[in-house]
């Protein structure tokens, strides 16, 4: 079988941070193997490996990010489960290709991955962008993998987002301010870039994400974002609206819901009806919003074991780690 005959490189993490251009008094302290796998001519995918025992579990990034995103998680799943992690192509150590980053193209890209180290009926788990291609590979190989996890990665790209985004002029200010700009301060280290992390939203990736996927200066300090904006362009001209139909296999699928008026009132603090009865609105819209993915996940797969985390960080790894833990413990180890 080609995919079988496909080589892949098994180098240590140690090698690869040299790879990313990492300051040489900095070493990943994750656990985990590092390999390369080539998906076609020219294109490797780094993949990290934790070891652990029990069903294969291979997680699959959101946008914008390296597999290291789950360091911390990765390590906590080995106690039920062999977790593996996929950079896709145009970030962090993997290719950065000029083409290939449609929806099937990046399934594929996995299924080569899955062939290629021998990874037999794996779960496989996919956080926001990840859910797309999550949903390409079991489509196209329904026996491929003996389950999926959604982890808030079931968004309809083709959402008419214009009216909404209307209301939300309308919101306080404090609303649409968006996340706070770091300052050269902010960037003069990883170690001070993760605590602009911890200030400005309540959470901080891994060391060893922020170095896959941002340039380290010659002095340290965190340089310019690795990826163009052609990748993320070329990601999203190929998304199309989700469809689960062709699925058949168990599923567990999260859901992040927007925390309550009562809460956002609380933080936010409209001065004014007219911005009060807007939070009301958008509120509306969002729950709106969600509701269509949870149904349209019902309606494709009757018997997913749908989870719902009312005021949730989309990063659900981070906000509500214990919860995530618990339920794809429960979903992977009771398999067949």
């Amino acid at each position: 079988m080609r995919h079988k005959l496909i080589k892949y490189a098994t180098v240590t993490a140690l090698a690869v941070t040299s790879l990313c251009a990492q300051t040489p008094q900095w070493k990943d302290p994750s656990p985990h193997q590092v390999h390369f796998v080539r998906v076609e001519d020219g294109v490797q995918l780094e993949v990290l490996d934790w070891g652990g025992s029990g069903r294969a579990l291979v997680l699959l990034t959101g946008s914008g990010h390296s597999a290291h995103i789950f360091d911390d998680l990765a390590v906590k799943l080995t106690r039920f489960s062999h977790v593996y992690a996929i950079t896709r192509r145009g970030y962090g150590a993997s290719s950065h290709p000029d083409s290939g980053y449609g929806a099937q193209r990046l399934g594929d890209d996995v299924l080569t991955v899955l062939d290629s180290l021998h990874i037999d009926s794996p779960v496989l788990a996919g956080h926001s962008l990840g859910g797309k291609e999550l949903t390409a590979l079991a489509s196209a190989h329904p026996n491929r993998a003996a389950g999926l996890i959604y982890m808030d990665s079931t968004a309809d790209p083709t959402f008419d987002w214009g009216p909404y985004m209307e209301l939300r002029k309308k919101l306080p200010h404090t609303m649409n301010t968006g996340y706070p700009k770091t300052s050269p301060e902010d960037r003069r280290s990883f170690q001070a870039y993760r605590e602009w992390q911890m200030r400005s939203l309540g959470m901080a990736f891994p060391e060893s994400e922020l170095r896959n996927v941002y340039a380290t200066n010659s002095d340290g300090s965190v340089g310019e974002y690795r990826t163009p904006v052609s990748v993320q362009n070329a990601i999203t001209a190929g998304m199309r609206k989700p469809d689960y139909s062709g699925i058949r296999v168990p599923v567990l699928a999260f859901f992040t819901l927007p925390a309550s008026l009562e809460k956002q009132v609380e933080r936010y603090q409209p001065r004014t009806a007219e911005e009060r009865a807007a939070m009301e609105q958008v509120l509306a819209w969002e729950f709106d919003f969600a509701r269509r993915a949870i149904d349209r996940m019902r309606s494709d797969v009757p018997a997913a074991t749908v989870v719902e985390l009312p005021g949730a960080n989309h990063y659900i790894f981070f906000s509500n780690e214990s919860e995530v833990l618990l339920q794809i413990r429960q979903f992977v180890t009771t398999l067949r």
